[in-house]
């Protein structure tokens, strides 16, 4: 039903209506459809109070504005609806809109409705009630790529291209949450992302699709600039890091991801081969909490150091000879490798849980070696 005056809705009081065909104890879906000149009144309703929402905003071609309220309404054993509580709200929504409107000067709401003919509002499919009762616990897009500007230990700041995922919870009550909204809060940020925008981002997902929990994960290439051992000639490495952020209420969790490849010897190969030894690249990857930041290039260091050898981009051959023989007298197996960094990480002051795995691409097998340690 479509109103235009705060009093309409005493037309319809309790037991007006009698709905045939309606099963008594089942429950009605109510929408109520405001066409008013300005509805920024309408702001601030919680979407899960009594099954009801004030659904998003339309603009139209002459500045009006038209507001959807949505209800679900039980009905009686005699099937007359129990709505008189919805209704009351409804109304007082209205009026508040109404004198907004008439306070700023706008235009009549017959006149915005006159001056539109034929405008209609699409259907907000995502806003129908679900009767099967299961909450999601996440819900939203995944495989976003955005710019984003990190923190660089040498050089301030850097640039890159992260991979986004963002999700909140969805109430059992409501069929589906609005995909475009996720979209809307990356935007609103500007065209490049800041690290120090995520508890924004987190705070802006939960309000703008009326979550209880939100989250955002960012994964994106990191680039450092190395020099190889004995020429010293530089080249740029890159490393995978990745941030996964979650809010629940205002409390934020927040844990940092670093992978990083590197140069394993078999201990076992070199005691019992007369020549040489077999060694492969392996990737080593730290998950962690911790209660102060944590340089990424400071668990680059830790895992790097933790292996037989580094990897370099550049190396000429004098820089090859040394990092083959380096390697060779730093045997490591995965094991060693995943207790290596487990143990400097027990060290740290900030860290307060970490996740330490490391799989060795094995050079004489047909099949990977895989270690992994856990704390907290």
């Amino acid at each position: 039903m479509s109103v235009k005056r705060p009093d309409a809705f005493a037309d319809f009081g309790p037991g007006f209506w009698r709905f045939q065909g309606s099963r008594p104890g089942g429950s009605i879906e109510v929408i109520i459809e405001v066409e008013c000149a300005d509805s920024e009144g309408l702001g601030g309703m919680s979407r899960q109070q009594e099954h009801w929402e004030k659904a998003e905003e339309q603009g139209l071609s002459n500045g009006s504005r038209s507001i959807h309220v949505r209800g679900w309404i039980l009905l009686d054993q005699a099937g007359f609806p129990q709505f008189q509580n919805f209704l009351q709200l409804a109304t007082g929504l209205l009026m508040l809109d109404m004198l907004k409107s008439s306070h700023n000067g706008h235009s009549s709401d017959s006149a915005a409705i006159e001056q539109n003919p034929g405008k209609t509002r699409l259907h907000d499919k995502q806003s129908e009630f679900d009767d099967r009762k299961l909450r999601i616990d996440k819900v939203g897009v995944r495989g976003l790529r955005f710019p984003i500007q990190i923190r660089d230990k040498a050089r301030s700041v850097q640039n890159t291209v992260a991979t986004i995922g963002m999700f909140v919870d969805l109430p059992m009550e409501f069929k589906g949450t609005h995909m475009s909204r996720f979209i809307e809060v990356l935007n609103a940020h500007g065209s490049m992302v800041h690290v120090e925008n995520i508890n924004d981002i987190l705070m802006a997902m939960q309000k703008r699709l009326h979550a209880q929990t939100s989250h955002l994960e960012m994964e994106f290439p990191y680039f450092m600039t190395k020099k190889a051992p004995v020429s010293g000639m530089e080249s740029v490495m890159d490393y995978t890091a990745r941030f996964d952020a979650t809010a629940t209420g205002k409390e934020i969790d927040f844990v940092l991801t670093v992978k990083a490849n590197v140069t394993t010897l078999c201990p076992c190969s070199k005691a019992i081969s007369k020549y040489g030894a077999h060694n492969q690249r392996g990737e080593v990857s730290v998950r962690i909490r911790s209660t102060k930041a944590i340089w990424i290039e400071d668990l680059i260091a830790i895992m790097e150091s933790s292996a037989s050898s580094e990897l370099f981009s550049l190396l000429k051959r004098e820089d090859e000879k040394a990092v083959t023989e380096r390697a060779y007298e730093n045997p490591v197996f995965v094991e060693d490798l995943v207790r290596n960094v487990a143990q400097k990480l027990n060290a740290h002051p900030y860290v307060t849980w970490y996740k330490v795995e490391a799989e060795n691409q094995e050079s004489i097998h047909n099949h990977n070696a895989y270690a992994c340690i856990e704390k907290g």
